[in-house]
């Protein structure tokens, strides 16, 4: 049996989490009393012709008594109970920006900013952070991608990390991404904009790719960026980084920064180490302003 502690910022998607599990075939509990979790954890590991897995949601509802749970999981971890602690967490800028869209009030703001609800929220879920088994950062996962996670941990068993990498293609042009960790300008490769057959194409198509990658230039650089990547993601994996954004872009972001975008990522994707995405975050504006015009 799997008893999952599910956990995290309020509005990260702690309750989408636990649907998902339910559909699974877990039992869900969410917001039980804490003096009551004991003797849940009791009933259900005691009882193997009955529940077969179990989730648990515990949030910032709970008040004072989420300081008890620290001697719970020590007395838990003396006994050799299996549980796991799965911490969903989102940034700031995102929680807000989710608040704002439901219109639902922070627990903790009282009345007062959203913000400030958050930072006391973090405050007072940082020990549950320390002790999670899995951190899922959905600031940028889709529904889907955020079940897909839950089943690679739960259903199939297979190994998780928790750091997740976003690869972001962008144009110069339209601003650098905010949430960008490391920003790569590719706009030194050659330029298929100024080809009159591959302007109106994207970095997608082969034929781009082929013309940006002609020379060997940008297998150098590629070459110089895996080196780089293969130094950092190991120590982002070491020191708990839990959400990394690369960000690659070139003018107008169609071309050549999702042509080397794709190529990173395909180079990563073999990896067990992380979760990976590919976003172009700039592909089709150069013709929705157009159309617009």
């Amino acid at each position: 049996m799997r008893l999952v502690i599910i956990t995290g910022m309020s509005g990260a998607g702690k309750t989408q989490a636990l649907k998902m599990l339910e559909d699974m075939g877990f039992y869900c509990v969410d917001n039980l009393p804490i003096p009551l979790i004991e003797k849940f954890a009791e009933l259900t590991l005691n009882n193997p012709d009955g529940i077969p897995n179990a989730a648990l949601g515990i949030d910032i509802r709970s008040g004072e008594d989420l300081s008890v749970l620290n001697r719970i999981f020590d007395e838990w971890s003396r006994n050799r109970v299996p549980f796991e602690i799965l911490f969903l967490d989102a940034g700031d800028e995102t929680l807000i920006k989710r608040y704002k869209e439901t219109r639902r009030a922070h627990p903790l703001a009282a009345g007062g900013r959203i913000d400030s609800g958050i930072i006391k929220e973090r405050g007072k879920l940082a020990f549950l952070k320390e002790e999670a088994d899995y951190i899922i950062d959905t600031s940028k996962l889709l529904t889907k991608e955020l079940r897909q996670e839950l089943e690679k941990i739960f259903v199939n068993h297979e190994s998780y990390r928790n750091l997740y990498i976003t690869l972001l293609s962008f144009g110069f042009k339209y601003g650098i991404p905010s949430d960008a960790d490391l920003v790569f300008d590719v706009r030194f490769l050659p330029n298929p904009y100024y080809v009159e057959d591959l302007r109106h194409k994207t970095g997608e198509e082969k034929i781009v790719r082929d013309y940006v990658m002609q020379h060997g230039t940008a297998d150098l650089f590629l070459d110089k960026l895996y080196d780089m990547l293969d130094f950092l993601i190991p120590n982002y994996v070491q020191e708990g980084k839990n959400q990394l954004v690369i960000a690659i872009g070139c003018t107008g972001g169609k071309h050549r920064s999702v042509t080397i975008a794709k190529a990173v990522y395909d180079r990563l994707k073999p990896s067990e180490e992380f979760g990976l995405k590919i976003e172009h975050r700039d592909i089709d504006k150069d013709s929705i302003r157009k159309r617009m015009g």
